[in-house]
């Protein structure tokens, strides 16, 4: 990745300040883990050279957190001046008889920790000793710092497209360290609001403009779009007060990590079945996954409530760090056991969450709850969120193959936060693999091994269509 290709600010937007406030409550902590199998041990000397390296190029990989809680202003990224590679990257050995589920294993109480909040907000581990001389990478991230789209392009700073590139050039000069004062501090923070306030302004005073303009040739219709909007908002803060799945209520802060990897374009050609995209093979194979579990516990449910991060990012903002994304939730029907028009039907909703109108106003939003106390925002932001059933997100990976340290990926799994679902459910494609990365909480999913074997029974019968 190019110099210069992410522009990095300096403090949180609206939204990231929100997601790093909620985790006064554990329960919706932010962590994202990404798991690699690598054909061999990358070379420890070349391992660390790349990572100090990419710290040196790559901001955020350097960089704090750092809040004042007299100030309004969203939490400062500031260079740490305390940096420790050694405990960022970190090497283990692996047990058992060095299976992918002991890769796992390991992974699994790295997820569920929270991160030094005086640190920069990234851990790599790398094991060795797996089966087949075979080692693995795992990658712990922020959601803070950046979504899965935008995490992908971060980690992709690190790695190479061939096992070995050749001589790297002169080490990068390390980031410059300054701690501000407090007086710094006040006056940096009262400069960002005066900035933030005026862009507001000159943003509001562009929509009231071309809304008078369109109130005037239009004024029913213009009417009828800002109730709407108003409507909109209200659906996407509207608190939830319990799962719609009565056998995965439970909430624990523990995870449970489970893969299933599908051939791309085997997927692709059943999308089209149904006139569809990926993600329609994706979503509508979960649903039929789920109505499977259920009727096994002899449940039948109508319906489950999904949330699914949207992608907001436009050409204004494709090259700028942070989340740009927006939590859409909608219940999803089980009672589809079609699989072409489970395709069509999960097509269409997932239009219709695109197209709500308070998406565009997700930061304002973030800003209005970031103005209360963290338990307030905390409790407001999970009462939105512990009514979700599951989590399902789709992000796209490297189309070509990648090497870290003259190692080759051999696979990249993806395990999103549960943020208060049951499970998150991210899918990662990888060359011609879609890898779905199952992170399940075990008191809402007590027997995950069962719930695989649904999962598998759903993907194959629509993998059938292609």
């Amino acid at each position: 990745m190019a110099d210069g290709e992410i522009r990095y600010e300096h403090r949180m937007s609206d939204a990231d300040k929100l997601m790093w406030t909620i985790e006064h409550n554990p329960m919706l902590r932010s962590t994202i883990t990404s798991v690699v199998l690598l054909d061999r041990a990358p070379d420890r000397a070349a391992m660390t050279d790349i990572i100090e390296r990419a710290s040196r190029k790559v901001p955020r990989l350097r960089q704090r957190v750092v809040s004042n809680p007299l100030s309004v202003a969203p939490p400062r990224w500031e260079v740490d001046p305390n940096f420790d590679l050694d405990y960022h990257l970190r090497w283990v050995r692996a047990g058992g008889d060095g299976s992918i589920q002991d890769l796992f294993d390991i992974a699994e109480p790295i997820a569920m920790q929270g991160f030094d909040r005086a640190r920069p907000l990234w851990e790599y581990v790398v094991v060795e000793g797996l089966a087949e001389g075979r080692a693995g990478l795992i990658m712990k991230i922020h959601h803070a710092i950046t979504d899965g789209v935008g995490g992908v392009a971060l980690m992709l700073a690190t790695f190479d497209l061939e096992r070995d590139p050749g001589d790297r050039g002169p080490m990068p000069d390390a980031p410059e360290v300054h701690v501000m004062n407090q007086r710094e501090r006040f006056f940096d923070a009262m400069a960002h609001e005066r900035r933030r306030n005026a862009g507001i302004a000159k943003r509001s005073l562009g929509t009231v403009v071309g809304a008078l303009g369109l109130a005037a040739a239009d004024p029913i219709g213009t009417s009828g779009a800002v109730s709407e909007t108003a409507q909109s908002v209200l659906r996407m803060l509207q608190p939830t007060t319990a799962p719609l799945s009565p056998i995965m209520r439970e909430r624990s802060l523990s995870v449970h990590f489970s893969t299933i990897t599908l051939p791309l374009d085997e997927a692709k050609r059943a999308a089209k079945r149904a006139e569809g995209k990926l993600n329609d093979t994706f979503l509508a194979g979960l649903i039929g996954g789920w109505r499977r579990y259920h009727d096994r516990h002899g449940v039948a449910l109508p319906a489950l409530r999904m949330s699914m991060p949207i992608n907001v990012r436009n050409d204004e903002t494709a090259d700028q760090a942070g989340n740009q994304f927006a939590p859409a939730r909608f219940a999803v029907p089980l009672d589809v056991t079609d699989p072409v028009e489970r395709m069509r039907t999960v097509h269409r909703l997932v239009d219709e969450a695109r197209a709500e109108p308070a998406l565009a106003l997700l930061d304002p939003m973030a800003g209005l709850l970031n103005r209360f106390p963290k338990e307030v925002a905390a409790g407001l932001f999970g009462s939105i969120m512990k009514g979700i059933d599951f989590t399902a997100s789709n992000v796209p990976g490297a189309p070509v193959p990648l090497y870290l340290a003259g190692a080759e990926f051999l696979g990249q799994f993806a395990f999103g936060p549960m943020a208060g679902a049951a499970c998150n459910i991210t899918l990662l494609s990888y060359c011609n693999d879609l890898n779905i990365g199952f992170n399940t909480d075990p008191a809402a999913v007590a027997d995950p091994d069962v719930l695989m074997d649904c999962m598998r029974e759903s993907f194959d019968e629509i993998l059938e269509l292609a």
